[in-house]
């Protein structure tokens, strides 16, 4: 019988051995890290406090994020049934003490690392968002403009002198604890009217702070923004200079009836989108815009449902709120303010009922952060009397 002359490849494992961890990649972020020109990923976790405020909930544990610049996935820590071994080819030199010299053992490959375990990445579970935990982190401002702006930099106009970069490092800094993509955060902050102001309830007049209103302040906003557009002549659903909107909603005196930062943010909430990236748009100065005619109807609806009624205890009848919401559009918008141009759709409304918003807080798992519950008028009249 023949024999075969065998070709070894020789095996060896370095000590100590190197620290890895396997990360095993969707196909969209291989191909995101492929391209030509690859993003900078982020780890991301939450605040120590964070897991504090989320104790009573199941399944509160510690955990890291993966963010691309638009898209969050969660890690995930993997057992291995097998042993994984990181190998390291050898560079085809002969080591001069080798004795073994009929073998070629110029072909060596060197085990580095031991893996028992890889991180794999998934998608987020619905309800998952920035805006939960921006709510916890901002403030919450919830004074009218009939109550002045005492607890904000009363009479000064604080939030007129901060700079744009002020605000933006501050709004950099509360975005960092947040476990999401820039782009998340962005749009989550967008959506809640988020802004930078000072506050002087700390005794501080320089400190600076991140607030989200309450959703009688933004109405209240909004309101002022309507007065103002009509006795100015300023259409606002075509491009007009914000400046001139702004001193239209000032008191006769002059005197700012909320920060001007939070009048900003509620205009870029409705503005109509220029298609531009939103982190550099909304972080650069507001000189034109025009509110989205469909955005803002819908906006002022659920905003005026969520002050209405904004728990589950409390109910606003569907004429009734039909003739309230229409009240609060300019005259040109009143007849597309219908219960189709509410976000919560396909709802089976009987021709008798009413409805609520649920505890926003409670129930705040979509952008919007609106509920309905029906129930038919006859039960409540009931309720009412007893």
């Amino acid at each position: 019988m023949s024999t075969q002359a065998a070709r070894s490849i020789r095996f060896t494992h370095t000590f100590p051995q190197q620290g890895f961890r396997l990360l095993e990649l969707p196909p969209e972020l291989l191909e995101l890290l492929s391209s030509d020109d690859p993003p900078t990923l982020l780890l991301k976790s939450p605040p120590p406090e964070a897991y504090q405020s989320t104790a009573d909930s199941s399944g509160a544990r510690e955990y890291v994020n993966l963010c691309t610049p638009t898209k969050t996935f969660r890690l995930r820590q993997v057992q291995s049934s097998n042993s994984i071994h990181l190998i390291r080819p050898s560079n085809g030199s002969i080591p001069s003490d080798n004795g073994d010299a009929e073998l070629d053992l110029t072909e060596t490959v060197t085990a580095i690392a031991k893996c028992g375990s890889t991180l794999e990445l998934h998608t987020l579970e619905e309800g998952f968002s920035a805006t939960q935990f921006l709510e916890r982190s901002l403030k919450l401002y919830d004074w009218l403009s009939v109550d002045g702006d005492v607890q904000m930099g009363e009479g000064g106009g604080l939030g007129s002198a901060l700079t744009l970069s002020e605000r933006k490092r501050v709004k950099e800094e509360i975005l960092r604890d947040v476990p999401m993509s820039v782009s998340e955060c962005e749009s989550a902050w967008k959506e809640l009217c988020a802004f930078v102001h000072s506050d002087t309830t700390t005794g501080d007049n320089s400190g600076l702070t991140g607030f989200r209103p309450s959703a009688r302040v933004k109405l209240d906003v909004w309101k002022r923004m309507v007065e103002g557009s009509v006795l100015q002549g300023i259409d606002m659903e075509k491009q007009f200079l914000v400046k001139d909107l702004w001193k239209a909603v000032l008191d006769e005196d002059g005197e700012e009836p909320f920060p001007q930062p939070l009048f900003e943010a509620v205009v870029r909430r409705l503005a109509e989108s220029s298609g531009s990236n939103d982190a550099q748009a909304y972080d650069s100065e507001l000189k034109w815009s025009n509110l989205d005619k469909v955005v803002s109807i819908r906006w002022v609806g659920e905003t005026y449902l969520e002050v209405s009624a904004p728990t589950a205890a409390s109910a606003i009848g569907r004429t009734e709120f039909i003739n309230g919401w229409k009240d609060l559009l300019p005259e040109s918008w009143r007849d597309q303010a219908t219960l189709d141009a509410l976000t919560v759709r396909d709802i089976p409304f009987p021709s008798r009922f009413v409805f609520s918003l649920v505890d926003c807080l409670m129930s705040r798992r979509a952008l919007t952060s609106i509920r309905t519950r029906l129930q038919y008028a006859s039960c409540m009249s009931l309720n009412a009397r007893r």
